[in-house]
């Protein structure tokens, strides 16, 4: 097995493991109220470090495989690296908004915040399980 296969395989695993790790994370996250000001700037915050984590995972598992010779999964990972940055440019403000209404005494923003953090939730949920199938399908 070559050096840059054995590197794909390594930042897969990371990958794999940062995305459950924040699902593992993210759903328990859900029994807050999100009634305070605390509530929803550490969701926002767990959700903002999850999405640097995966563009970084995925960054690295994408040019690991494209110099291991799979393009496939190359641009797996380039897709899950650009969706991650594409949520973190769309989730984060949308939480910081409902965060700042929060805050002001909105309680009207609470249930569009926990909306929000469950969407992105299964959208995890949706990344995870396109990486297992990807490494169970199209690495043969």
């Amino acid at each position: 097995m070559s050096a840059a296969m054995i590197a794909a395989l390594v930042f897969t695993v990371a990958l794999f493991v940062t995305t459950a790790y924040f699902i593992m994370g993210g759903i328990p996250l859900l029994i807050l109220k999100h009634d305070t000001p605390l509530d929803a700037r550490f969701v926002r915050n767990f959700f903002n470090l999850y999405y640097v984590a995966a563009v970084i995972t995925a960054s690295a598992t994408a040019i690991s495989y494209a110099f291991a010779g799979r393009p496939g999964l190359a641009t797996g990972a380039a897709g899950l690296a650009a969706l991650a940055v594409i949520l973190r440019r769309q989730v984060i403000p949308k939480m910081d908004a409902l965060g700042a209404r929060i805050q002001a005494d909105f309680m009207d923003a609470i249930p569009g915040f926990r909306r929000t953090h469950l969407t992105a939730i299964v959208v995890n949920i949706v990344q995870l399980v396109a990486i297992v199938w990807s490494l169970t399908t199209l690495n043969r």
